[in-house]
């Protein structure tokens, strides 16, 4: 339900219509040895008790969920070139100018976790009525102050970051270690725009934490492993790095979802020729193996009902080597040759209709939309994909929030955590 403007302007003149007719009665009705103003103030503190409760109300309208647009079909981002995120690739173009909007009126709720932390009442309704990609530094560390103390669980502010993002600009490849390494000369952070993984990684930190300072240092933290900022240890790899190196924040439930249904690839990793090729960088990493399984797309609703809130998902992609075995699960060597790699991530939110959704950064901006849906689009080509020696949709990976990943990561850390450490040493304790 919402409130236009002229709406509300006629009743709040009607209610001090209302007033105005009436105090002459209520004076005339004072006894003598009531003054007239006393019986006028007492009225007035009616009034506005009664004013109150209407602005109570229309507060409760202006809180009711609204389901998000639906965003128009686009292409599959390909975050990953055999599995790995890689530096920048384009320049954001032309800004828009940003949209103004009315600030969204408080509930009584907000507004005492505003007087709690000594938060501006309508600069929070500003910032709760405009998308998170148009925040500044500033206004990201006011809304992360209200946020951690407006809603207690993890998941909740999970979906919540998240969705408050949709319709961030898609850009690949952002993100680097600039100012403190030059091999790859992005920053280190971006709030206007993301790729899959930037904004997976974004609303992960800022969840888990409640100011700017920490989630400068918890994005750090998930995006390096142990959060030892560097090129070289960075968390290019979804299945071989991201994964088990933040496993103190998730763990795979891919095969406890799928009811052990799952199929197996085996990947090499060779990080020092990637380090070598992209960046220039020499070093004497060890070439590595491992075996990942997941699900595939087309016993999705064998996984469904078992997904929650804040999944972290990997989508499995591939391209086509020996023949298929009549599509049913076994090795990946017998259907596509052991070609398989996790191509693109995103996040489950439960939708207002309990429909499972991924809510995903892909050109040309951040949407939300029904996992079957994405399954739908993403599999409309297959042959032809197939034909052309391209990769195609396989199926996915899932990853659930621990239960205690604060607690786990001191465990790690320590009391400090999280950790971070600068090239050469230094840094957070």
């Amino acid at each position: 339900m919402k409130y236009n403007t002229h709406r509300a302007l006629l009743g709040w003149g009607f209610v001090f219509g209302l007033s105005l007719a009436v105090i002459p009665a209520w004076v005339s009705t004072a006894s003598a040895d009531d003054s007239i103003g006393s019986v006028v103030e007492e009225k007035i503190e009616e009034l506005e008790e009664q004013l109150e409760a209407l602005r109570g109300e229309r507060e409760e309208a202006e809180d009711a969920p609204e389901a998000p647009d639906e965003e128009a079909a686009a292409t599959q981002d390909d975050d990953a070139d055999a599995g790995v995120v890689g530096p920048a690739a384009t320049q954001a173009g032309d800004e828009a100018e940003p949209v103004k909007r009315k600030p969204v009126v408080l509930t009584k709720r907000q507004r005492e976790v505003c007087d709690e932390l000594g938060i501006d009442k309508k600069q929070l309704g500003e910032l709760i009525g405009k998308p998170l990609y148009e925040f500044n530094e500033a206004e990201v560390d006011v809304y992360l102050r209200y946020l951690m103390k407006f809603e207690p669980e993890l998941p909740a502010r999970i979906k919540h970051l998240a969705r408050k993002n949709i319709g961030q600009p898609y850009e690949l490849y952002l993100l680097g270690e600039m100012p403190f390494e030059h091999y790859d000369p992005q920053p280190i952070y971006c709030l206007d725009r993301s790729d899959c993984v930037v904004f997976s990684e974004h609303t992960y930190a800022m969840a888990l934490t409640g100011n700017w300072q920490d989630f400068m240092r918890m994005l750090q933290r998930i995006r390096y492993d142990g959060g030892r900022i560097g090129v070289a240890t960075r968390n290019h790899y979804t299945e071989a790095d991201w994964n088990p190196n933040n496993s103190w924040l998730v763990r795979d439930i891919t095969a406890e979802v799928a009811r052990q249904r799952v199929m197996k690839f085996k990947q090499k990793v060779d990080r020092a020729k990637f380090l070598r090729n992209r960046y220039k960088l020499e070093t004497d990493i060890p070439v590595q193996e491992y075996e990942h399984e997941f699900i595939r797309f087309e016993d999705i609703d064998m996984a469904k009902p078992r997904l929650r809130d804040g999944d972290f998902v990997n989508v499995v992609r591939g391209k086509p080597g020996n023949k298929d075995v009549k599509g049913k699960p076994g090795s990946m060597e017998d259907i596509f040759g052991g070609s398989a790699w996790v191509g693109h991530v995103g996040m489950i939110v439960i939708g207002d209709d309990g429909e499972v959704h991924l809510i995903h950064s892909a050109s040309p901006s951040v949407r939300e939309e029904p996992i079957d849906e994405f399954i739908a689009r993403s599999t409309e080509d297959l042959e032809a994909r197939d034909a052309a020696g391209k990769a195609r949709l396989l199926g996915f990976k899932f990853l659930r929030l621990q239960k205690d990943p604060m607690g786990n990561l001191r465990e790690i850390d320590g009391p400090g955590a999280p950790r971070v450490v600068l090239p050469g040493g230094g840094g957070t304790e």
